[in-house]
């Protein structure tokens, strides 16, 4: 597992403002939000307690800016030795080690966002979760609808036609409702609280035997539907489970460690912002213990509604997220390289090293595990709030 800094940082180093959460060693320890700056990672809790508090502030860059060149920000260690006790099974006590970039936000994700994940979404769906059947109906499928999807945009007149005829030939399905429709997919994903960051154990069912990682960018909005940042994540999900019912979307998706964010959120500013985002690349790699590898890429600019749309349909008049939201922005990759079984496709082993990545948002790697082998999700709302109560961080 690369946790090195020159991996895991973007191609242009800290020239944006990274911000990250680190769990601070103390009486008590607990966690803190964190910025980068070189080689250095500081302590950004004089500014505010967490990352979502950190987030509303009003002209945010400026002030983090500013605290760090007025020398009022405490630094708590070289970013190499925080990035080296990153990794789940090395950590030491007494050192700083890096945590997912959020804390108190809503961890929401939008489905169905890119017409090849639509209709793997779709094979999932007709093969009732079985991967022996999928590769008969994937190529029958791509021959039949794949070319038809391929320009429409959601929710227009010519969606709302081919809807029609898909409707009378007998091959709609729910998925294509929210991947051409006029309404997105916004699903919870996990709680608040709950994400892993980077050189976390990932989670996936013992009982699953079709998963996969989802290797998406996540956008980072504060308390007044504002996107300040940008970030990679890791939606991991099980096939099986939801194929056998979208009924079952929540045991598909929300499990133990099962959503990863991170390395740091990349600030929106003049080095990065939304142009920026919309031409980013997001790599995924995947190596396993027994020497299988499947690696790919595909360009953010390929999904067919924006980041933008995503968040007015998340956060809006109908629905606030007062502590702030991360969303996740769907994915491309739908791995069907065969692992062992000829036509049974790609599914996760204990074991395999997951690496997402972007030039402009750095390296989330993960190594997956039996959700139930993972160390139980234990510090949640809650115990945060009596924290940063006993750390003099609540005011």
């Amino acid at each position: 597992m690369d946790l090195s800094a020159d991996f895991i940082l973007p191609d242009d180093k800290t020239s944006g403002l990274l911000i990250g959460r680190a769990w601070l060693p103390g009486t008590p320890a607990g966690p803190s939000p964190v910025v980068l700056a070189d080689d250095v990672v500081h302590d950004l809790s004089a500014l505010a307690p967490t990352v979502s508090a950190l987030l509303d502030l009003e002209e945010l860059t400026e002030r983090i800016r500013a605290a760090l060149h007025g020398g009022k920000l405490t630094a708590i260690g070289e970013l190499e030795a925080i990035l080296s006790n990153s990794a789940w099974d090395a950590r030491r006590e007494g050192v700083a080690y890096f945590l997912a970039p959020c804390d108190l936000q809503a961890l929401r994700a939008s489905g169905v966002t890119f017409v090849d994940s639509m209709l793997e979404r779709v094979i999932e769906e007709q093969a009732k979760g079985d991967p022996a059947q999928a590769e008969a109906i994937r190529e029958s499928l791509a021959a039949e609808i794949g070319t038809q999807l391929a320009s429409l945009k959601p929710g227009s007149p010519e969606a709302a036609r081919l809807k029609e005829s898909l409707i009378e030939r007998g091959q709609w399905s729910q998925y294509l409702e929210v991947g051409i429709g006029p309404d997105a997919e916004i699903f919870t994903k996990s709680q608040p609280m709950s994400a892993v960051g980077a050189g976390a154990e990932i989670g996936i069912l013992a009982t699953s035997v079709w998963n996969n990682p989802e290797p998406e960018a996540a956008v980072v909005v504060n308390g007044r539907g504002e996107i300040v940042g940008a970030t990679l994540g890791n939606d991991v999900n099980l096939r099986d489970v939801e194929g056998r019912s979208a009924l079952l979307l929540g045991r598909a998706k929300d499990n133990n460690a099962s959503c990863a964010l991170g390395p740091f959120i990349r600030l929106l500013d003049e080095s990065f912002d939304m142009a920026a985002l919309a031409r980013t690349a997001i790599e995924v790699e995947v190596t396993g213990e027994d020497g299988f590898t499947i690696a790919d890429t595909y360009p953010l600019s390929a999904i067919s509604r924006s980041p933008e749309e995503l968040v007015r349909q998340a956060f809006n008049a109908d629905h606030q997220y007062p502590d702030g939201l991360v969303l996740f922005l769907g994915t491309m990759f739908a791995p069907v390289q065969d692992r062992e079984v000829p036509g049974e496709g790609f599914t996760h082993k204990p074991g395999d090293i997951v690496t997402i990545r972007s030039k402009e948002l750095g390296a989330l790697v993960n190594r997956v595990n039996h959700c139930d082998k993972i160390a139980p999700w234990t510090f949640g709302s809650l115990a945060l709030m009596c924290n940063l109560a006993q750390r003099g961080l609540l005011t």
